[in-house]
């Protein structure tokens, strides 16, 4: 049960709410509240420490809002985790460094490394005849051994072969291509949009089918505008946030 043998200290200068606030969070780092679980109501914790309903909602209602919890209307307050704050919409940086600068540990599992002719998605993208030969590389990434991301990426094989002789689940795709002389990725265009979670998603990320995916369209250019990358990626919807900032001109 939720608090057992806990209680709030009412002679001390701590707000109740807050109190109650540390509580809670500490019942789910702890691994006690798990995600998807159901916490008691506001009613049966304002029993439980007789206190006000009002002092629950506030304590509630901020680790809402930080992330630890969430609310279903008529059904209750279940446990989640925070999102992981994703910022590389504005700098240029690899899926690794991004995971260490976050206080996390990354990794990578490759599931398919081929050669494949180009569709006309893929030519269009990367700016070369369709039906031409094209590295195709299918990753799913980690943080703290949590999947967070599958990443469909197109190369196009006359300037990119070397790639092939890489680990790519070690080794950061663009510091691979920065190597050779021509392929550094130096610019990216992005488009963002919410899907629905498929089958594969939920083999993959472990996300529910229909649940929300943000799905990213990457297409790398070189310092010369050579198309190099064209990359797909879904991000779990419910682990993920991307930060964006806006300059005025």
């Amino acid at each position: 049960m939720l608090f057992d043998g806990k209680t709030l200290n009412k002679a001390v200068p701590i707000p109740l709410y807050f109190q109650l606030k540390e509580l809670i969070l500490s019942e789910i780092k702890n691994g006690n509240y798990k995600d998807e679980d159901m916490i008691p109501t506001e009613n049966e914790i304002s029993d439980m420490f007789q206190i006000s309903r009002t002092t629950v909602r506030q304590a509630v209602t901020e680790l809402v809002q930080e992330g630890w919890l969430y609310r279903i209307k008529s059904k209750g307050t279940f446990v989640t985790h925070p999102k992981i704050n994703q910022d590389f919409l504005k700098k240029l940086e690899s899926f690794q460094d991004q995971m260490r600068r976050l206080g996390m540990e990354p990794r990578t599992e490759l599931l398919k490394l081929e050669t494949v002719k180009a569709d006309a998605q893929v030519a269009k993208a990367l700016q070369i005849a369709e039906g031409e030969d094209v590295i195709y590389l299918y990753r799913r990434r980690f943080g703290n051994d949590e999947p967070l991301v599958t990443i469909q990426t197109y190369l196009p094989a006359k300037r990119c072969s070397f790639v092939m002789k890489h680990d790519l689940e070690k080794e950061a795709l663009y510091e691979i291509l920065a190597k050779n002389d021509g392929t550094k990725i130096y610019r990216i265009s992005r488009t963002i949009e919410a899907v629905e979670a498929n089958a594969e998603d939920e083999r993959l990320i472990g996300i529910s089918v229909g649940k929300p995916i943000q799905y990213f369209v990457s297409i790398g250019y070189s310092t010369a505008g050579v198309a190099l990358e064209y990359s797909l990626a879904r991000y779990r919807g419910d682990r993920n946030r991307f930060e964006i900032t806006i300059f005025a001109e």
